[in-house]
């Protein structure tokens, strides 16, 4: 299994995103962001590396700047 990194709590993915609740598990049921990872019956964490690399794809898909 591939080293997951650090484990993010809610509020800091809230945070690293900048969205609310809400928004967040919209996009997760939408398929759009990873889901959570469960590490106990009542406590979800998410992969840092994960969320990285869903920024890091987005920040490349956006437009360019032409100078």
């Amino acid at each position: 299994m591939e080293n997951a990194g650090r484990l993010l709590r809610l509020a800091d993915v809230l945070r690293k995103l900048d969205v609310s609740k809400t928004t967040l598990y919209a996009m997760i049921a939408a398929g759009e962001f990873p889901a959570s990872i469960r590490v106990s019956p009542n406590t979800s964490r998410w992969s840092e590396t994960e969320v990285d690399a869903w920024l890091d794809e987005r920040r490349n898909r956006r437009p360019r700047k032409k100078r």
